[in-house]
């Protein structure tokens, strides 16, 4: 839901990319090399072990990583689980109790129900029946941290979709710093974090896509420096009965997708992982309650809504502060 404008060139250092499959979709990495830095052939062998990490560790479309064998497990059982996803479940918490419950990262039955989730027959609105069955296993309060255990109540399944994106372009970030590298653009799905230049010493530009599910069209482009992007939409994955669309984003308190006319977000943050997280709920929160929530936070967000006669975008001033304003 975000691509990159690059433009200008350099004279003496050079840029270098490199990029490939990751979690269903894909990865880039663009940075400036000056003398002494790692070939790229080096910083990619780092950037691909981060990200198979995180596929290990967080993937719900592989049965022998370590959130799907905890899924797999009955309530009232605990699994030892690494530092990473305690964070992440720690961030999910975080986020589901500032959204009153609306954010939620144990919505996989409701994914797989409604025909979006890994498990998933079929895109259609279940009975009632079917609907109350799955909405018990549902409630981010049914887990439980205990020292290096993840522990749960209920019958429940983790889904890291929101915010594992973000996580791991954090960590990527922080692999580059570490390298000497400071001038970059890391992204992986769609998510993003840019540090420093480009080549030319022109700042890393980032364009903003108009929610259409035809093609590409560059809504608004933003300069980025030391900030994570992240941009949720419900143009992309969603199918229509009776004339009526369903996104694959949910509201947990309801166990039904999203039906306001909100039509995408993009949040900038220091933290990409914050940035992936707070896209998810503004959209869930929907324009109203969304843009009151990111203006009580200070968070800088872009809102795209829909309207009879098209588009209609609103921005607060912190999201102008962090982008340094309109570059068109």
């Amino acid at each position: 839901m975000l691509f990159i404008a690059l433009s200008g060139c350099g004279n003496g250092d050079s840029m270098e990319s490199f990029g490939g499959p990751t979690m269903g979709s894909t990865y880039s990495i663009k940075y400036v090399r000056t003398q002494g830095l790692p070939a790229p052939k080096v910083v990619q062998a780092e950037v691909e072990k981060i990200l198979a990490d995180v596929d290990r560790q967080m993937s719900t479309y592989r049965s022998d990583s370590d959130i799907e064998r905890f899924n797999d497990l009955p309530a009232n059982r605990c699994q030892t689980m690494r530092a990473p996803i305690l964070e992440l479940v720690r961030v999910g918490e975080q986020l589901s109790l500032q959204s009153e419950g609306s954010y939620d990262l144990t919505v996989e039955p409701l994914m797989n129900l409604w025909g979006f989730g890994p498990q998933a027959r079929e895109e259609k609105i279940p009975s009632p029946e079917a609907l109350a069955t799955a909405m018990q296993r549902i409630g981010y309060t049914h887990l439980r941290i205990d020292g290096d255990q993840l522990c749960k109540d209920a019958a429940v399944e983790v889904d890291f979709n929101s915010i594992a994106a973000g996580y791991s372009v954090d960590s990527i970030a922080a692999t580059l710093d570490s390298m000497g590298i400071h001038n970059y653009l890391a992204e992986a799905t769609g998510e993003l974090k840019a540090a420093g230049k480009k080549l030319d010493g022109s700042p890393w530009k980032v364009a903003l896509e108009e929610p259409r599910d035809d093609q590409q069209v560059a809504e608004r482009i933003i300069n980025v420096d030391g900030y994570g992007v992240s941009t949720s939409g419900d143009y992309r994955n969603y199918f229509e009965q009776d004339g009526r669309r369903y996104s694959h984003t949910f509201d947990a308190r309801t166990g039904a997708p999203i039906t306001h006319n909100l039509a995408s977000v993009t949040v900038i943050n220091p933290s990409a992982l914050m940035a992936d997280g707070l896209s998810t709920l503004l959209l869930i929160l929907g324009p109203v309650r969304g843009w009151d929530y990111a203006e009580k936070h200070n968070i800088g967000a872009f809102f795209v809504i829909r309207a009879d006669t098209g588009f209609v975008t609103r921005t607060n001033q912190a999201f102008e502060r962090l982008s340094g304003g309109k570059t068109e």
